[in-house]
This record gives C-alpha cells, structure tokens and sequence, in this order.
C-alpha cells in the first residue's frame, strides 16, 4: 500500500508529512494509510501538469495518446484481479461488482483511446461560409490542465471515466480521489508508470476535500474543474471556479423515480426495482430510490418486493454470495441510520429492513430498506440518502405518475416499466432527466452520455460527450481573395 503522492512522474511524500487512515467498511479495521496532500501539494502537482501540457504533451497527436490509454489499460488488465480485492476493501462492495468494475473502468481506457485516434480525423475540419473570399476551418484543442475530484461509490471506474477522455483529448491531470477510497486510484498512478505515461500528465494527490479538494478548486493554474459527488460540495466548486472564469463539469445528486404501470411483468419489475436501489448498497447517484407503482398493480408487486428483499445476502464483500456489503464509512452508515429514524418519526411505514443484520455485529451492514406511502413533502422522498433505501408511492394514471416523478430539485435519471411501448415512450420523454431507462434500471454504456438536469449537475460524461468535456473548440479564418479587403478606401 503506498503512502506517497504521485506528482510529475515520482513518488513523493506529502508537504506536510501527515497521513490519513484507510479502514476496511466490513471491519471497521484499518488497513493502511495514505498520504494527506495539502495546498503546497497541489500546487507542486499542478505545476507538474502545465509544464507538462506546455511541453511535448502538448504536440502529441491523437493516435500517440491512444498507444498510451491502451498501454494504460494494459497495464490495469494485468493486475485486475488484485484491483477487485482492492475496490472490496477500500469501498466494502461485493467481489462480482467491483470486478466488474475494474472491467469497465479498463474498457474506458480503450474506448477513449479510440476516440483519441478519431479526434486526429476532426482537425482542421473545413467550414462552407457564405462568402467565397474565406476560408474557415475548426481545431480541436485540449482544455489544458484539468482538477478531477471523485468519489467514494465507484473508486476506479469514477477516475477511469474522467482521466481516460482527459488524456484522449491531449490535456494534463491532477486527480484527488476520495478520501474514504483512494487506494485505487494510487494503482492506476502506479499504471500510469508502467505505461510509460510521460512525468506530470497525470498526478495523484490523495488528501481531505477540505484541504486538497478545495485547494484544486481554487487553483489559478486549473483550466478545467470535473466534479463527482454531493450537490453541497459541487456548489462550492463552483462557486470556486466562478472566481476564475473555469470551465467545469458536475455530476451530482439524484432522486430518481421508477414508475411501473400495472400491465408490467411483476417479476421482471421486482427484479429491475431491486438492481435500481441496492446495487452498491445503494450508494449510486442515478439510483432509483422512488418507486412509483400504479394503484391496480402495487399490492401485488409490493408483497413480492418484500419477499425479494428479504432473500438478499448481506455480508463482507469477499465473500461468496453476498449481494449486499457494507455501505463505506460510519459516517454515511449514521447518515442513512437517521434518515430512516426521520422517516419512521414523519409517519412513513417502515415495510422491509432499517435495521442492522443481527448476524452482523461488526461493519457498516445495514438491511434493505422499504418504507411505503412517505409524503410527498418529505425528507424521505424528496432527499437523496445514498443507502439501501427505497421509497414508495402509488399513482393513478400517466399524468400523475410523472407529475410526481418530476417534482424534484433533481434530474439525473428515471424509469418506467410498461408493456405498452407507445406510453413507455411517452413517459421516457416526459420525465425531466438526463438518463432515462425503459423495461430496466442502471445500465450505463461507456458509449452513451452520462449526466443530468436541474440540481443533478452541468454536463455530460462517456461517449463523444466525454472527450467534448476536455477540447476547446477554434475558428480559424483566412481571406484567400487576390482582391483588397477596401475597407477604408
């Protein structure tokens, strides 16, 4: 376990000297330490990138950038095994989820190691003008040194989303993961070198969000600010990046809705509406943590939900079997905790879970959570909670259902499930989010944006969109006429 910052190709030890603990959420043991990079740190770290973009990176093509993602990604592949283990004990996740995260977070770099190859393509793209006597062509550019903070649910998989369409694009990082979870992205600082990633392209400052998050924030040195995490802390990047002018990106909290009209299959939905909601225990921004059941079909699909929920295995996540780990930290388990206690207190009826696994003394186990019919108005149906818990609610036709769905402060995602292509058609369009599922929940695509509306965030993230997050985009404008330009004579 390394207990050193990555800054312009070396391991160094942080400024300052400190050290912050890494405890294992199944446990509540530590295991390790990291380093705790602080303002000096950050800007050691920034200085490495934009000396590092104003040098040879700076000029490479995109077909160089993309040998360099797929070495990257190569060399991911050959400790994968080892990166699951990892995510397990840094986050708590079952072993299957975070392998398959480690997968997808490799797929990433391969993927934008592709588009990289494409962005060559696209420079000095020609433009039709109206008048013959210029020429006119678009550049491409990299957006220069980006500030990448992430979080805590998705460790690898959230820096591969954000670091691989960064280099793609020909800019410089500096990248501050969580600190609840910073061991993996310390792994692929130690990829980067493997790869032969040239010193000061991508750094790695592990540290609080008080101090290295903030510090990256306000850096005058930052071009661009990627955010991943609580509306709260996105609002005061943002605030930070006003002061400078910088362009940002923000993937923030959700409330999703998941509306199921009455003609739907009820084991098809029960098993959708469980994957929406307690996947990585729940701790998923686009979560599909409000239910919508249309009256005719909720007290079927209701008394199935309970028996389902109650079948899923809770446990340490490297264990065989478990679907349910613990969630990451005992600050997020009281969190959730008093959320439920807040909603059992404002008259919602506790349904399924809330409790601690009696089998479970030790770790941040919490049961699958249900409470049915909160109100409308409340904190349990209107707060993003990040847990294993699921609200419910009836409706009574099209209309009411996403008129309840959308009034929310939050816009990242939704569902509907419906025999009826035409109306789940209907209702996928009329649902203010920027990522909408028909007939499932959660299945995220490498090659389709990412990002929501409202309170959820400003842009988007993967395919295109990603790389997009990362250029800069130039006129260029010759006049080709032989014939003076006269304007004054």
């Amino acid at each position: 376990m390394r207990d050193q910052l990555y800054i312009n190709g070396q391991w160094v030890s942080p400024d300052l000297g400190g050290h912050l603990q890494v405890i294992d959420p199944a446990t509540e043991h530590v295991i390790g330490s990291v380093a705790a990079g602080t303002e000096e740190d950050i800007d050691n770290a920034v200085r490495a990138a934009r000396a590092a973009f104003d040098g040879p990176w700076g000029s490479t093509s995109g077909e160089q950038r993309a040998g360099w993602l797929d070495s990257l990604a190569d060399a991911l592949e050959q400790d994968q095994a080892a990166l699951a283990e990892l995510e397990v004990r840094d986050n708590g996740k079952p072993l299957p989820e975070a392998q398959w995260d480690v997968a997808d977070a490799i797929g990433c770099f391969r993927f934008y190691a592709g588009l990289a190859r494409e962005l060559d393509a696209r420079q000095d793209e020609p433009l039709a003008l109206a008048d013959p006597r210029f020429r006119c062509h678009v550049r491409h550019e990299p957006v220069g040194v980006a500030g990448q903070i992430i979080p805590w649910n998705y460790p690898l998989l959230m820096a591969a989303w954000k670091v691989a369409p960064a280099l793609a694009a020909g800019a410089t990082v500096v990248l501050k993961p969580s600190e609840l979870t910073p061991l993996s992205a310390l792994e692929l600082a130690v990829a980067a070198e493997r790869s032969g990633l040239p010193p000061g392209v991508l750094n790695v400052v592990t540290g609080l969000g008080a101090e290295a998050g903030s510090a990256l924030s306000a850096h005058p040195g930052v071009d661009k600010l990627a955010f991943t995490g609580s509306v709260p802390t996105g609002a005061k990047i943002m605030s930070a990046a006003a002061h400078d002018i910088k362009n940002i990106s923000l993937e923030l909290g959700g409330k999703s809705a998941f509306i199921v009209f009455d003609d739907a299959d009820v084991e098809a939905a029960v098993e959708w509406i469980l994957f929406g909601i307690f996947w990585n225990q729940g701790q998923v921004c686009s979560a599909t943590s409000r239910l919508l059941v249309q009256q005719g079909i909720a007290p079927r699909l209701l008394e199935r939900l309970v028996a389902a929920t109650r079948q899923i295995t809770i446990g340490p996540g490297l264990e065989p079997g478990m679907l349910l780990g613990p969630l990451v930290s005992a600050g997020q388990y009281e969190k959730v905790l008093q959320m439920i206690a807040r909603g059992e207190a404002e008259g919602a009826r506790l349904i399924s879970g809330g409790r601690r696994p009696k089998d479970l003394d030790r770790g941040y186990f919490l049961q699958p959570t249900i409470f049915d019919q909160p109100a409308e108005d409340s904190a349990l149906w209107r707060d993003e909670i990040f847990g294993p818990v699921l609200c419910v609610r009836r409706f009574t036709d099209e209309a009411d259902a996403l008129r309840q769905a959308n009034a929310s402060r939050f816009g990242l995602a939704g569902a509907v499930m419906s025999a009826d292509p035409a109306r789940a058609t209907r209702v996928a369009n009329g649902l203010r989010a920027g990522i909408v599922w028909i007939n499932c929940s959660q299945p995220t695509f490498v090659e389709a944006p990412w990002g929501g509306m409202k309170q959820s965030g400003i842009g988007r993230e993967l395919g295109r969109w990603g790389l997009e997050n990362y250029l800069e985009v130039k006129q260029v404008t010759e006049y080709v006429s032989a014939e003076p330009w006269g304007w004054y004579s």
